[in-house]
């Protein structure tokens, strides 16, 4: 299909709930070329850097191509007849609430839909959770306790007329890049101001007016304190409180707060509060920092308590916002697929929507009670309590909390069902049935970005080998569990018909989520569904909602809460010293399923770390590019140590990112309490209590191969490159010999062999060759090793006769380590420019080689470069 080639698709981006269009044109030869899509209104046209890599994320390399069971290949109907088959006998022997449903904020709304009509209305249990619920559960407690539904007020039109906009534990710039960049720009055309709130420095404080940097989990004690200094500035909206209970708890609750807990200086406190009471238009953004906590919905309603009474809600360029982590977790909340939701924004407590779902799907059972929470879920499933679970598109083997236990469950479980691309994660490796699921570029659907919008995602490549949709593979089960009429789906348009006709029933009971306006599109018009905000309905389609002080509570009016400070779950001690606080980095995303696979977004920060800060790291001997070994009550890693100001003493920053496919030590969750806030069930994984200590190992190695490599060592990290892989390495055990170790870490035995030692430094080098091309090289040291790794990842299939070297030859390029991904940029390149072309900007910089002039994220970088280049004291 020549023509094909040719044709893009209008689909969406699977990454965070930013919803950014993409389009798609494939090569024909199964690739894709990938960019922003202009016409789209979350983005305009713009991508960050994984955005822009989506093409390089393809492949077959790993796929899953066909359903195994018990680790062989098997066909389909054996497959869901067993899935069928082993869900049914649990719920007749032992309950409905002996099975559970895992899901994922990487599936489309039609597939969260059907899942959640499986498990609630048929199996008869509200055992399905997502992970979504370490994501955001404790805004939709927030919403559902202040606006009586889990409703965001905010659109991101807000960001363009808001005069202020305030960041709550949230680095906007890594994360959610395309909307920081549309803040810079409102700051350059009207001067918005930018406030970041953080405990640590992040890149998002590069442009901001104001950081405070407040301890960890104290943001309910700073909000407090502006809600108390915004009755004492005569600032509180008495019309707009009119619609407004829990005025006076709330204030008594703040007048009686202590922000010294804060850590910030009365100073600082009241510069924050000045601004945001005499800036009328104010935005307050927030995201994990605010949510991965156990007082996570007391901080979102503190939030919302200081908007309410000040009528900052509802009217163009006001609000509170809450900027999601997943492409579909918004989608996941109107389909109910958290466990303690029905759906569409209807309640599970409710008799009336229990009863009104329940005729709608002519179910034959509807749960009168929450179901399990992720954490509780995966406890039951340990415990013996869940005899039957299903996980799909997701990892949580990695990122729960207590997360060897938690693979210690999924394990113990009697039957596990893992629906995913790839069998090579560590929760794959633990199921009994793997059912192939198609990929992103291969799905059809819809999904809700964190303003509402629902755009369609549209497949623009066949599924490979045997690979299935998963509302497919979901009403494929629900047939065979004797549910036929039920789930006879043809299409994803049907499913969302379905959905939208089930929102009608919602706005039938003055509930915010309704598209019951979609319910009649025909397939043509499903196909063709530009993006569109919700609500969609005869009498409305999109807009702001509170505008006009209508709530969704009985009485038709919000509620501010009387919230306190409670602090972490779990202090730093004589033995745990540190707090702990986890995140993203930026070019990588959750579990590196996808962007792992991409070259250049391994470029920028190629393995696990700790940024520690400069006084802990004197204290325990710490070294630029030591090892740092992690321990907590439930677990241990070990990570490359980055000695930085930007955390406070006493704190520790790691990435989420690592996973025991990807390193030998760095599943960071291990170290997390399975702590969670007792109103949204959300974890608290920004708070851990670890120890630290200098890890001391009897060598160092970095190695470079053209294929993938089998590391022995007790540490390693593992990355892709554009000619192979690279790997930093260290051992417990003296390096006896060389080559053997470096022919089971290659698996290269047909190749020639160079090897350089220094007896006296203890530093070896070897190199293997075939056909005269570098086929892999390693080198050790008894300290981390000191070559050109950026170089050197290079040369992997090259003829470079002096890869020993470790250093490019005079008059070869090193471009150093990537500083913008996007355009692929690295540092050497970018100081290079600096210096030979006097440049004294980041926008000199992106004028003479496009780096940060897409996404923006890396500006911060090229900032820091800008500040140390060698000639700039000379000059001044």
């Amino acid at each position: 299909m020549p023509g094909a080639a040719c044709q893009e698709v209008r689909s969406t981006c699977p990454y965070c709930g930013t919803g950014c269009g993409v389009l798609l044109r494939p090569d024909g030869q199964g690739g894709l070329a990938v960019r922003g899509d202009p016409d789209h209104p979350a983005n305009r046209g713009q991508l960050c850097s994984k955005g822009l890599a989506l093409g390089e994320t393809l492949g077959l390399e790993g796929r899953l191509l066909a359903p195994r069971v018990h680790g062989q290949e098997t066909d389909w109907d054996s497959a869901l007849d067993l899935v069928a088959a082993s869900f049914r006998q649990a719920v007749e022997q032992h309950g409905p609430d002996s099975v559970g449903f895992y899901l994922s904020g990487q599936m489309l709304t039609e597939d969260y839909y059907v899942a959640n009509k499986l498990m609630k209305g048929f199996l008869g249990s509200a055992n399905i959770d997502t992970n979504s619920r370490l994501c955001m559960a404790s805004t939709v407690a927030g919403h559902k306790r202040a606006f009586g539904t889990d409703t965001v007020p905010g659109t991101y039109e807000d960001l363009d007329e808001a005069d202020l906009i305030v960041l709550v534990g949230s680095n906007l710039a890594w994360c959610h890049p395309v909307l920081y960049q549309r803040i810079l720009a409102a700051r350059g055309s009207r001067g918005t101001r930018l406030v970041v709130i953080d405990p640590r420095r992040t890149a998002s404080c590069d442009q901001a007016d104001m950081h405070l940097k407040l301890r960890a989990g104290s943001d309910v004690a700073l909000f407090n304190h502006l809600l108390a200094a915004l009755r004492a500035g005569g600032a509180l909206d008495a019309d707009y409180l009119r619609h407004v209970n829990g005025l006076g708890a709330a204030l008594d609750a703040a007048a009686a707060e202590d922000a010294s807990v804060t850590g910030l200086s009365e100073g600082e406190i009241k510069a924050f509060c000045d601004l945001w009471i005499r800036t009328e238009k104010v935005v307050t953004i927030f995201s994990q920092g605010v949510n991965q906590s156990t007082s996570g919905a007391d901080k979102v309603n503190a939030i919302l308590n200081c908007h309410l009474a000040a009528g900052r809600i509802g009217k163009p360029g006001c609000g509170p916002f809450s900027v999601t982590g997943q492409p579909n977790a918004m989608g996941g909340r109107e389909v109910g697929g958290l466990s303690n939701m029905l759906a569409c924004h209807m309640d599970l407590d409710n008799s009336r929507h229990r009863d009104a779902v329940q005729a709608f799907w002519d179910a034959p059972a509807m749960p009168d009670r929450a179901g399990l929470k992720a954490v509780d879920l995966f406890c039951a499933a340990g415990d013996g309590r869940l005899k039957a679970l299903w996980i799909i598109h997701t990892n949580p083997a990695v990122t729960m909390p207590e997360a060897d236990a938690v693979s210690a469950a999924i394990k113990a479980c009697d039957f596990t069902v893992v629906s995913d691309i790839t069998a090579a994660t560590d929760t794959a490796r633990l199921a009994d049935v793997l059912l192939p699921a198609a990929a992103w570029a291969e799905k059809d659907g819809t999904v809700t970005n964190s303003d509402r919008t629902i755009s369609r995602q549209r497949a623009a490549l066949p599924p490979p080998g045997e690979a299935r949709a998963d509302w497919d593979i979901l009403a494929g089960a629900g047939r065979r569990m004797g549910w036929g009429a039920a789930f006879d789906y043809q299409s994803p348009a049907q499913v969302f018909r379905e959905h939208a006709a089930l929102s009608g029933l919602a706005g039938g009971f003055g509930l915010d989520f309704d598209i019951s306006g979609l319910s009649s599109l025909s397939d043509a018009g499903y196909d063709g569904l530009a993006p569109v905000r919700w609500p969609v309905n005869r009498d409305r389609q999109g807009g702001r909602f509170f505008a006009d002080g209508r709530f969704f509570h009985p009485d038709g009016k919000a509620r501010m809460l009387a919230v306190r400070h409670r602090p972490p779950a779990a202090a730093p001690d004589r033995q745990y010293p540190f707090r702990l606080n986890t995140g993203r980095i930026r070019d990588q995303w959750h579990t590196m399923t996808r962007t792992g696979m991409a070259p250049r977004l391994s470029g920028h920060l190629a393995e696990p770390f700790a940024d520690i800060h400069p006084e802990d790291a004197r204290r325990l001997g710490v070294q630029p590019a030591d090892l740092l070994q992690l321990s907590s009550p439930h677990g241990q890693a070990i990570l490359r140590a980055r000695i930085t100001a930007d955390v406070q003493p006493g704190d520790l920053f790691v990435p989420i990112h690592w996973t025991g496919e990807t390193a030998s030590s760095a599943r960071i969750d291990t170290l997390v309490a399975a702590a969670v806030d007792p109103v949204s069930g959300q974890p608290e994984s920004k708070a851990a209590v670890v120890a630290a200590e200098r890890w001391q190992p009897a060598w160092y190695g970095f190695a470079v191969s053209c294929s993938p490599m089998t590391p022995q060592a007790e540490y390693w990290a593992a990355a892709r490159t554009g000619s192979g892989y690279r790997a930093e390495l260290a051992g417990l055990a003296p390096l006896v010999d060389l080559e053997a170790a470096a022919r089971v870490l290659f698996a290269l035995p047909e190749t020639e062999v160079q090897v350089i030692t220094d007896r006296h430094k203890g530093i070896a080098r070897l190199a293997l060759f075939q056909d005269g091309r570098v086929m892999a090289a390693l080198f050790t040291a008894p300290e981390p090793v000191a070559v050109s790794r950026d170089y050197l990842a290079g040369q992997p299939g090259s003829c470079t006769a002096e890869v020993l070297t470790g250093v490019p030859a005079a008059g070869r390029p090193d471009p150093g380590p990537v500083v913008c991904a996007c355009f692929g940029v690295g540092a050497n390149t970018i100081l290079q420019a600096i210096e030979s072309g006097g440049l004294l900007s980041v926008d000199e910089v992106g004028a003479a080689l496009h780096a940060g002039t897409n996404c923006g994220s890396c500006r911060p970088d090229i900032a820091d470069l800008l500040a140390r280049r060698p000639f700039r004291q000379a000059a001044e």
